[in-house]
């Protein structure tokens, strides 16, 4: 029987990810009663959504009042958002702020792998949530403990085609949004040619793989996992703007304060578009700074087992960090993380970490994970049919749950 919400509301959807999960959300949010609406801002935008939809093709200077103007004549009560940092993004939250609106943004999980992150008004470092860790304790006392559930299936394979197939049909479909620019800082064509070149030498990256673990052996090593230099948690939430900078920082602090016995292993990042050397990068940072023989690139790798295997883990603000906290590994953050916590990570200067890394206290990061689950986090992945459907009950679920409460159309 077709679930009857006891409070209608009317969605408006904007870019989600590539694929079919927002199209697939808003069936299930319209089968449960609600209406909805979408604005697309390109081809891509455009071949995920199969269903009405509106055109955007303005400038950038005119959206904010195109927005404002839609959600007021479509008497809108709740913005969706894939991401709260993209430019249009951006403007239509600040709208949507002024006309009171509910504002779900979802990102990729702040806990991974399994997760997805659903929270009002934003996420990351734009995230209301505490950083005072005894609110969590006190919010946790009612919740029961974390649950276990088997592994989401997934595909890198899956992702692969549907982020080709997005930015194909936004380059076939150019002319239809002239005003239109990526949020992306490389154009699509250049991020594919990196591509292709890095899966053309995957089997030198296998080999030298290898090499690197071989020359690890069983020395202690700190983790310093990359992330996408394209990323917003990079460009707009940390003090370095790119990674560049970053690994020159990290390399310089672990040169002047690490113990000389221990390693730093630098993880590239799997969806890394191999637009950047990182292996010359970071050969040519290390040499600067006299450890060459202790800097070792880690093209490919299980990256649960490198952080739970490593002394300590460093990272700006990426979610490999809640991996290494799950492990009991300590944690130095760079940049603006929601799990920057006393108690929970290192909260002195990166020069103090190298010599004396601590542990997460595990009560706390437990009631942090709790609190996490109940308020922001639903189960499921874009990456195969099972966590799909899986991921669209539980944000319907939550979307449309009286919970989060909403503002009658006559405020709009």
């Amino acid at each position: 029987m077709k679930h009857q919400p006891s409070i209608r509301r009317t969605f408006l959807f904007l870019q989600g990810p590539p694929g079919p999960f927002f199209w697939m959300l808003a069936q299930r949010l319209e089968a449960d009663g609600h209406s909805v609406h979408r604005i697309n801002f390109n081809g891509g935008d455009r071949a995920s959504w199969p269903g009405p939809a509106i055109d955007y093709r303005g400038t950038d200077a005119d959206w904010p009042r195109f927005f404002d103007s839609y959600v007021a004549d479509e008497r809108i009560t709740d913005l969706v958002l894939f991401g709260d940092c993209r430019p249009l993004h951006r403007a239509a939250h600040g709208m949507a702020t002024l006309r009171k609106l509910r504002i779900h943004v979802m990102e990729e999980g702040y806990i991974r792998p399994d997760w997805m992150t659903l929270e009002l008004d934003g996420v990351n470092g734009n995230s209301t949530l505490s950083r005072d860790p005894n609110w969590y304790l006190a919010e946790a006392r009612g919740l029961p403990p974390l649950p276990t559930y088997p592994p989401v299936a997934s595909s890198f394979e899956r992702r692969a085609k549907e982020a080709f197939a997005y930015y194909a049909q936004t380059l076939l479909q150019f002319w239809r949004f002239p005003h239109y620019r990526s949020h992306r800082p490389q154009f699509a064509l250049l991020e594919s040619y990196g591509w292709f070149w890095r899966l053309a030498a995957r089997a030198k990256a296998r080999r030298r793989t290898a090499a690197v673990f071989a020359a690890l052996a069983s020395s202690p090593y700190f983790a310093f996992p990359l992330q996408l230099n394209s990323d917003h948690q990079i460009r707009t939430h940390s003090p370095f703007g790119s990674m560049k900078v970053a690994v020159e920082y990290v390399i310089e602090s672990f040169a002047r304060a690490a113990p000389a016995e221990v390693k730093l292993l630098v993880k590239e990042h799997p969806l890394d578009n191999g637009l950047i050397n990182w292996r010359r990068l970071v050969s040519a940072a290390a040499e600067a700074h006299g450890v060459a023989d202790r800097v070792l690139l880690l093209e490919e790798g299980d990256i649960a087992k490198i952080v739970a295997d490593a002394r300590g883990v460093v990272t700006i603000n990426s979610t490999t960090g809640t991996l290494a906290l799950s492990a009991g590994v300590p944690v130095a953050v760079l940049g603006q993380a929601v799990y920057h916590i006393a108690g929970i990570t290192h909260q002195g200067p990166l020069d103090t970490f190298w010599k004396s890394p601590r542990p997460p206290r595990p009560e706390l990061y437990d009631a942090f994970c709790r609190v996490l689950l109940n308020r922001c986090l639903i189960r499921g992945g874009f990456l195969s049919d099972e966590g799909l459907e899986l991921l669209v009950s539980a944000a319907a679920d939550r979307l449309s749950g009286d919970r989060v409460g909403l503002l009658a159309p006559e405020t709009l």
